[in-house]
């Protein structure tokens, strides 16, 4: 029954580690840019955009230009926070030995 109950509080610590990881996740903020940081987006780890800087000369382009840009920027800061993400999660599970192709969340 030890082995039990030694599962048992595993499965706590290791439920707990995961509920801080996704805390720490969504306090991430990370800046995705584009234009060669002509458009830069802040967004955190929830996916919100916090804030759109637009660099003034592009002001004068057409807007397809500037909407092709900011949506490439957004796509930066998603890829990152990713990134982010994979490390975050990717530290708290490779301490578990878990067997090969297994994913978290279930």
């Amino acid at each position: 029954m030890t082995d039990l109950n030694e599962i048992m509080r595993q499965a706590k610590q290791m439920q707990e580690q995961f509920q801080k990881a996704q805390q720490d996740i969504a306090s991430i903020v990370v800046e995705g840019e584009s234009g060669g940081g002509m458009v830069k987006i802040s967004m955190n780890g929830r996916h919100d955009v916090l804030s759109v800087n637009i660099n003034d000369s592009l002001l004068s382009e057409g807007k397809s230009v500037i909407e092709d840009l900011f949506a490439a920027a957004v796509n930066d800061s998603v890829r990152k926070l990713e990134e982010k993400n994979k490390e975050t999660l990717g530290s708290m599970t490779g301490a578990m030995n878990l067997p090969s192709g297994f994913k978290l969340p279930f």
